[in-house]
C-alpha cells in the first residue's frame, strides 16, 4: 500500500497488478502448451485486492474476474492462509485429480508465503502460509514429478527444503530477492541470487 511504501528508501509494490500480471504471463505460456481446456486454478488472496481497490479507486475484483474469463480459469478466492491448504487437499477429489503444477506469485521470505505483506501493517503480515504448516498438505494431492515454483523472494533459502519434506515434490525457489516485471516473469535481482530446488 502506498501509505507504507512512500516512506521507504527502496519502495516496491508500486502497481496493484504486480502478481496478477506475472501470473497472467505464466498462464499464457501454460495455455499455449496445454491448450484452452486444461484446468488451471488461481488461488487469489481476496482481502488484499479489496483493500487495494480503495486506494486505487477501481474495482480490482472485477478486473481480476476479466482475467479469469479470458483464460478460462478456475478462480478461487481465499482469505486466511489455511484456506490454501484446504484447497490443495480438498478442492478437487485428489484421488482422481492430482496437482501437476503449483506456482506462487507474491511476497515471501525464507520461511513463508506472505499474502498480505504491508497491506494492513507496514512490513508485517496477517495472512500467510508458513513452512511449519506445510506438513498439513496431503502429499498425495500432487502428481509424481509435479512442477512447483515460488517466484517470490528468498524461498529457496529454507522453504523449498521444508516443502519437499512435507510433500515429496521439489519446489524451485529463489536464493535472494526477485523482482516482478511488467512484460516478463519475475527475475533474480540479488548479487549471487539463483534458483534452487
Amino acid at each position: 500500500m502506498y501509505q507504507w511504501e512512500k516512506y521507504k528508501t527502496y519502495p516496491h509494490d508500486h502497481w496493484w497488478a504486480n502478481f496478477i500480471r506475472a501470473a497472467r504471463l505464466r498462464t499464457e505460456q501454460l495455455r499455449a502448451e496445454l491448450g484452452p481446456d486444461a484446468k488451471i486454478t488461481w488461488l487469489v488472496y481476496r482481502q488484499g485486492y479489496e483493500d487495494r481497490a480503495k486506494q486505487e479507486h477501481q474495482d480490482l475484483i472485477s478486473l481480476i474476474d476479466t482475467v479469469r474469463d479470458k483464460f478460462n480459469l478456475n478462480l478461487v478466492w481465499f482469505n486466511p492462509g489455511h484456506e490454501v491448504i484446504n484447497y490443495l487437499n480438498n478442492g478437487q477429489p485428489r484421488d482422481q485429480v492430482k496437482i501437476i503444477g503449483f506456482e506462487y506469485f507474491g511476497h515471501s521470505n525464507r520461511a513463508c508465503f506472505m499474502f498480505d505483506y504491508s497491506n494492513n501493517i507496514d512490513s508485517a503480515c496477517k495472512s500467510w502460509l508458513h513452512d511449519s504448516d506445510l506438513t498439513k498438505i496431503n502429499r498425495r494431492a500432487f502428481a509424481r514429478h509435479a512442477y512447483v515454483k515460488s517466484w517470490g523472494c528468498h524461498t529457496g533459502e529454507e522453504m523449498s527444503k521444508k516443502w519437499y519434506a512435507a510433500t515429496a515434490t521439489h519446489m524451485i525457489g529463489a536464493i535472494g530477492k526477485t523482482q516482478f516485471m511488467m512484460e516478463e516473469l519475475p527475475i533474480l535481482v540479488s548479487e549471487g541470487g539463483k534458483w534452487v530446488n
